[in-house]
């Protein structure tokens, strides 16, 4: 099993293929497995390194293994395993909270990022209505209430509605019980209130951002921040929720795939 360890935490990740490295940074809840799809189609003609978040997956915090956890420390493990596998710069593609951890990396060590993928994300999460006040504090609520496995019930639905989707439904159930609750919780807090927001102005890496048309956030608060910044395009991907990558990836990865080749060294020599 390959890890990765550091002075407080051992990271677990995946490495295959060859060519300009890609990582990948997972959601909430998620591992490195709920990108295969994503893996499949890149192997061929890149690096691919998919890493578990600390608490996450099959990795491990050494020293306080039920957080408190920090966005910044998620990119800090992120940097270490980059630089540890020599596999500077990077395409970095992140889903939900692995946007937010590819933001934090972004801003706080530019030099490690070739370009960007932000799935689902953004560069903040700070409620600032009564609404999304409420949102979060009712989903803080049912962590600590259900626990991962209770959330999985809850969301498996929401994500995925149809009923041809009942076995991505089962996948996803199975995967979020498997989450231990206090680092499940300790990862979501990390999450709440965080914000880069100030400082996207800055990030030179060409930015690809996803979006479901049907995700939590709509797609026209997105366009805001989208416009702050200097080398960021926006896509729509109609009829699809929040988990893009493992719901619809026959839609994702031909947007990933484009993309990335579209800035690749070789492509810009």
């Amino acid at each position: 099993m390959p890890t990765l360890r550091t002075n407080d935490a051992e990271l677990y990740y995946e490495e295959t293929g060859s060519g300009e490295p890609v990582l990948l940074l997972h959601g909430l809840g998620s591992s490195t497995l709920d990108w295969a799809p994503q893996i499949e189609a890149l192997r061929g003609s890149y690096r691919v390194i998919a890493l578990d978040a600390r608490g996450s997956g099959r990795s491990r915090d050494l020293l306080t293994p039920g957080g408190p956890f920090s966005v910044p420390q998620f990119a800090a493990d992120a940097a270490a395993l980059l630089d540890n596998r020599g596999a500077t710069p990077a395409h970095v593609v992140g889903l939900s909270m692995g946007g937010m951890i590819a933001f934090q990396l972004a801003v706080d060590s530019p030099k490690l990022v070739r370009t960007l993928t932000i799935v689902n994300s953004g560069p903040e999460l700070v409620p600032r209505t009564r609404d999304e006040i409420r949102a979060l504090r009712l989903r803080r609520l049912i962590s600590r209430v259900l626990g991962p496995k209770g959330m999985g019930r809850l969301l498996a639905k929401r994500l995925f509605p149809k009923p041809e989707q009942e076995d991505k439904r089962r996948l996803f159930r199975q995967r979020m019980a498997a989450n231990n609750k206090r680092a499940y919780i300790a990862s979501q807090d990390a999450l709440f209130g965080w914000s880069v927001l100030d400082r996207i102005e800055g990030v030179e890496a060409p930015t690809l951002v996803v979006s479901s048309d049907q995700d939590y956030v709509p797609v026209a608060v997105k366009d805001v921040w989208v416009r702050r910044m200097k080398h960021a395009q926006h896509r729509v991907v109609a009829d699809a929720r929040h988990a893009l990558p493992i719901e619809y990836p026959e839609k994702l990865n031909p947007l990933l795939l484009e993309f990335l080749g579209s800035h690749r060294a070789a492509a810009r020599a």
